[in-house]
C-alpha cells in the first residue's frame, strides 16, 4: 500500500510499529508498574538516575530498541539507516536531551504513556512537540533545507 505523493511511505508498517509501541508500553506498565518513558529508562540503564526499577530491566528495554530494528531487517531484508553528519547528530542530541529535561520527559513518556493516562502535563508537552515539529519543518523548507526526494 502506498500513499499518493509519498512513494516511500509504508502506512501498514507504521501501524504495526505503533501497535508494538503501545503493546510494549502496556506490558511495561502491567508487568513492572512503570511507564515506558525512554529518556527515564536510558538514564536508569546508564546509572545516571535512581529509580525503584531494577537497572537490568531498564537496560533490557533500552537494548531491545535497536535489537527490534535488527529483527525487522533480518526478516524483511530492508532497513536502510540514514545518518546526518556527526556535528548535526551531536547538536540534535544535545537539544533533545535539554528538551527532555526541560519538559520532564520525552515523546514516549508523554506522547504514548502520558496521553493514554490523560495527564495534563503530557497533553501540553505533546502539543508542544507537534507544534515544534511543524515549525521546524516550515523553517527548514523556507531556508531550502527541507526534505528532497
Amino acid at each position: 500500500m502506498t500513499l499518493p505523493g509519498f512513494p516511500d511511505a509504508a502506512p501498514l508498517a507504521g501501524l504495526a510499529g505503533g501497535l508494538l509501541i503501545g503493546l510494549s508500553a502496556a506490558l511495561m506498565l502491567l508487568g513492572l508498574g512503570r511507564i515506558a518513558g525512554v529518556s527515564g529508562l536510558a538514564a536508569r540503564a546508564t546509572g545516571l538516575a535512581d529509580s525503584t526499577l531494577p537497572r537490568v530491566a531498564a537496560f533490557a528495554f533500552v537494548v531491545g530498541l535497536p535489537l527490534g530494528a535488527l529483527v525487522v531487517m533480518l526478516f524483511t531484508g530492508t532497513l536502510t539507516p540514514q545518518f546526518a553528519d556527526p556535528i548535526t547528530l551531536v547538536i540534535a542530541g544535545l537539544l533533545v536531551g535539554f528538551g527532555t529535561r526541560l519538559g520532564s520527559g520525552c515523546t514516549s513518556g508523554h506522547g504514548v504513556c502520558g496521553m493514554s493516562r490523560l495527564s495534563q502535563r503530557s497533553l501540553v508537552a505533546t502539543a508542544t512537540f507537534i507544534a515544534s515539529g511543524v515549525a521546524t519543518v516550515a523553517i527548514a523548507n523556507a531556508l531550502g533545507l527541507g526534505f528532497r526526494p
